[in-house]
Order: C-alpha cells, then sequence, then structure tokens
C-alpha cells in the first residue's frame, strides 16, 4: 500500500494569495499533478490539516475544486487554520467525516488502517488531546489490535525544536503519549503543522511530520524570535508499505521556487514585540504542561 500525505495546503479564495505573495492554490494544484504522475500510483492521499487559510466556505469551494483532480480517494482532517464545521459541510458528500464535536474517524478497508484524529482547539492555533479524545483514540484502536494503523493528525505530539511553532504545540501529547505505547500496531503518526520534514521514535513507533505544498517554516533552533518563511523546495510525503520491513517514507519533491519571507515585517514594530513576547510564554508554559514532563 502507498500513502501519499500532502499538508498545510493554506487554500485562499480564487484569485488571491496567501500573505498576499504566497500562490497557494496554484502551488496545490502542481502539488496534485506531481501525484498523479506518481510512478506507481499511491493508493489513497491523506491531507494533514490547514486545508485552508481562514476557514471559509469560498476556501473549501476551491479546495474541493482543485482535489477533485486526484485520481485517488483524499481523507482529510482539520487544521489550526479551518474551521471544523465549514470542513464537515465541505465534505459531506464524502461521508467519511462524522459531525460534530471533533472529526475523527477510521477507514478500514485498505491493509493499513488509516485514523484521522481531530485536535483542533476552535478560535486558537493550538491542539489539544483531550480525555474525551484520547478515550476515543484507545477504544478505536483496540477494536483491531491486529492491524497495522497509521493514526493522521494537525498536530505533532512532540517538541519539534522550533520554538515559535512549539508555543501552538499539542496539549495532552503526553496522555497521548501513553496510550499509543500500549497499542503496538500503531506504525507511524503523521502529522503537520510545521511545514517542515522530521521524524523522532515516540510511544515504541514513529511519529513524523510533513513538509507543505506551499511555504516552509525556517529551520530556526537557536531559540530566536520565529515567524519566518521560506520557500524552501516543496514536497509530499510518500508512506509505503513493505510487509517484510514496515512503512518506508520517502520525500517526493515538486519543483518550485526559493526565497525567504519574513512574515512579520510588514508589521508595526509594537505589535511584531507583543507577538513575539506571547509566542515565547506561550511555548514557556507548553514547556512546563507538556514537553517537559514525563509521559
Amino acid at each position: 500500500m502507498r500513502i501519499a500525505q500532502i499538508t498545510d495546503l493554506h487554500v485562499v479564495a480564487k484569485d488571491r494569495l496567501c500573505y498576499r505573495r504566497v500562490p497557494t492554490n496554484e502551488q496545490l494544484r502542481q502539488a496534485v499533478a506531481h501525484i498523479n504522475d506518481l510512478k506507481p500510483s499511491p493508493d489513497v492521499v491523506i491531507a494533514s490539516g490547514d486545508l485552508t487559510d481562514h476557514g471559509r466556505e469560498e476556501e473549501y469551494l476551491h479546495l474541493r475544486e482543485i482535489l477533485s483532480e486526484l485520481k485517488f480517494p483524499v481523507f482529510a482532517i482539520p487544521g489550526n487554520h479551518d474551521n471544523r464545521e465549514m470542513l464537515a459541510k465541505s465534505f459531506a458528500d464524502t461521508r467519511y467525516i462524522p459531525g460534530p464535536p471533533f472529526l475523527h474517524y477510521a477507514i478500514e478497508e485498505y491493509p493499513i488502517r488509516l485514523i484521522g484524529l481531530d485536535t483542533t482547539v476552535p478560535g486558537h492555533h493550538h491542539g489539544e488531546m483531550c480525555a474525551e479524545r484520547l478515550q476515543w483514540l484507545d477504544t478505536t484502536l483496540k477494536a483491531r489490535p491486529d492491524t497495522p494503523t497509521l493514526i493522521f493528525m494537525h498536530h505533532p505530539p512532540f517538541r519539534t525544536g522550533i520554538e515559535w511553532m512549539d508555543a501552538s504545540g499539542l496539549h495532552g501529547g503526553r496522555e497521548m503519549e501513553n496510550v499509543v505505547s500500549r497499542h503496538r500496531q500503531v506504525i507511524r503518526v503523521a502529522c503537520g503543522h510545521i511545514h517542515r520534514p522530521m521524524h523522532v521514535t515516540w510511544a515504541g513507533t514513529i511519529a513524523s511530520t510533513s513538509p507543505s505544498t506551499c511555504h516552509q517554516v525556517a529551520l530556526e533552533l537557536s531559540g530566536g524570535d520565529g515567524f519566518e518563511f521560506v520557500m524552501e523546495p516543496r514536497a509530499i510525503q510518500l508512506h509505503v508499505w513493505d510487509p517484510g520491513y514496515g512503512l518506508i517514507s520517502h520525500l517526493s519533491y515538486i519543483a518550485n521556487w526559493y526565497e525567504p519571507l519574513a512574515m512579520l515585517a510588514p508589521l508595526d514594530a509594537a505589535i511584531r514585540d507583543k507577538m513575539v513576547a506571547q509566542s515565547k510564554r506561550d511555548y514557556a508554559a507548553l514547556c512546563a504542561s507538556e514537553f517537559d514532563r514525563k509521559a
């Protein structure tokens, strides 16, 4: 089985640019064409959140239009830029997305079981695996303990080292680690949000993030102010199941251009300083409540 992962699409309204500069819609079209040309073809595509930039109906309509060009089934979950209710409405015809309160589901008809998790917190950029979500995940995993399972979600359940992104990280990640560690059939936890590829051993399996189909987050590990995007090579992840070895993941690059993009540069200095200070406070709080806490 071959699973193509796209993430952080940030689709905007037709004829608009994301951040007035990034052609995210056209970049997604390029990613779709790239996936359609892969040989051998993927069996499915998973879209791990931030499908749109503002969660507006017109953005979801355009998203569905672009994704309709894919030759393969698409399974999507929300990210912090999405609107849960609008996503459910826009994908209602797919039948796999449930109603509220959370857009969790399991796809059962493939050699690898796919579990999509909704980690979003309306009105906030951080994510959460609360007690109700953790219970759903534990119960769902218990139902098929012998089936290789890939979990996909938006917010990664680990500290990435990019502080301004970790400031909007996942609350309840340590509790999720405890749950997943009890279920040895989980072969991967595939995430988005960070706009960069990374992998970590976690909960007895591997957790990973995928590059965005549009702009990437600068690799800033020195604790700087952050809020910088770069036009590094865009890519999808291709997860290939080999029964003899497990899940093997590849980066498949999409032709693009490269240019630094300082996200906060156009802002007034006072506003910029306020955003940076709040990000640092959020990061410190998550370190205390989550990242530095043992599972």
